[in-house]
């Protein structure tokens, strides 16, 4: 079942654009992975990288993947994590709120 959720999850965030680039996060290799809670299987956990540590669109592509994550029959929540951004703490923290 999470390797189906994980999959769903993962086309979804296909409709996830890199606003500066107009290509899918996905296409562009940003998802550094996807995983179900193994506790609760209805939180899909998501960690994002942009390319550069100070990309202005981190915060926009990460509260995106979590709402298009969320329409994804089957999860509830998504909790998504920025790495290798100079504010990525911050970032994380606003989106998860």
């Amino acid at each position: 079942m999470s390797e189906e959720l994980v999959e769903k999850v993962k086309e979804a965030l296909t409709k996830v654009a890199d606003p500066h680039m107009g290509i899918s996060i996905v296409e562009m290799g940003l998802v550094e992975s996807i995983d179900i809670d193994k506790k609760d299987q209805t939180i899909a956990k998501i960690v994002i990288r942009p390319t550069n540590p100070g990309c202005m669109s981190a915060a926009r592509m990460a509260m995106d993947a979590r709402n298009m994550s969320e329409k994804v029959e089957g999860i509830d929540k998504a909790e998504v994590t920025v790495a290798g951004h100079m504010m990525a703490d911050a970032i994380t923290e606003m989106v998860n709120k």
